[in-house]
């Protein structure tokens, strides 16, 4: 994050406060919620010696994709899900100290759990990968998940989106479930959520403006203390953004 961080220097995220109403909430973990970096370069590292691939190479293709669509590139009969949900149930017990929060995450989690907000995960992890996370580091849990074996294809593709929805019996924009809100990192995941008609935050934690702003982000924000709760009417979210980025 440190490089992306010296990149955000200079930027205008100074646009005035905004407050809309959603019928829910669709988070990504990783990037989104946490920052795992350092345990997920330390995993392919172990993976790429493993595979005798340069892990610099599969590193470079590997934020916001799914395991096993990594390991289809370089490896097909590795590309498994008991391969990969093996090996990534390990990451948080192995490498849990190396990872940390996104700046505002803990605190927005908190407030939507405690006032029953719907809302859920939508991941491009596994299972065992988000459920670790969440334990080792004492996160809300929310009652939906939607992972990487949940779906046929992965980000971009907008069917994990969809899911959510779904899972929190919200119909798509346009329907009876009103306005649904994704917070995501990846320009993939950028692209799932507004593929599958949403409006999306798009956090400037992994990725470059740019990329985030191409991708069809509604908002750019530094990090989760852009978004913040703001009230609860048990049929929709008041969430409040805040210094976004100008433009």
């Amino acid at each position: 994050m440190g490089s992306i961080q010296q990149d955000l220097e200079g930027l205008a995220f100074t646009k005035p406060a905004e407050t809309h109403e959603f019928s829910g909430l669709l988070f990504d973990m990783d990037g989104t919620i946490i920052d795992s970096t350092a345990a997920i370069i330390k995993h392919w590292h172990a993976i790429g010696e493993e595979l005798g691939v340069d892990p610099n190479v599969i590193l470079a293709t590997s934020h916001g994709r799914r395991s096993i669509d990594v390991l289809k590139l370089y490896d097909p009969k590795l590309a498994t899900w008991e391969y990969v949900s093996s090996k990534e149930s390990q990451i948080p017990k192995l490498y849990g100290h190396s990872a940390i929060e996104i700046p505002g995450s803990r605190t927005l989690l908190d407030h939507i759990s405690a006032n029953s907000i719907p809302w859920a995960i939508v991941t491009s992890g596994t299972r065992p990968l988000v459920t670790g996370w969440l334990n080792v580091m004492s996160l809300a849990s929310p009652a939906n998940l939607v992972t990487a074996e949940d779906v046929r294809d992965g980000k971009p593709d907008p069917a994990c989106y969809l899911l959510g929805a779904e899972k929190l019996e919200l119909k798509t924009v346009g329907g009876k479930g009103g306005r649904i809100l994704v917070l995501e990192d990846a320009p993939a995941g950028v692209k799932a959520g507004k593929t599958a008609g949403f409006e999306v935050v798009g956090l400037a934690t992994t990725h470059g403006v740019e990329e985030l702003r191409q991708a069809g982000a509604d908002w750019i924000v530094r990090d989760m203390r852009s978004v913040r709760f703001v009230g609860w009417d048990r049929e929709k979210v008041g969430i409040e953004i805040v210094d976004a980025l100008e433009g």
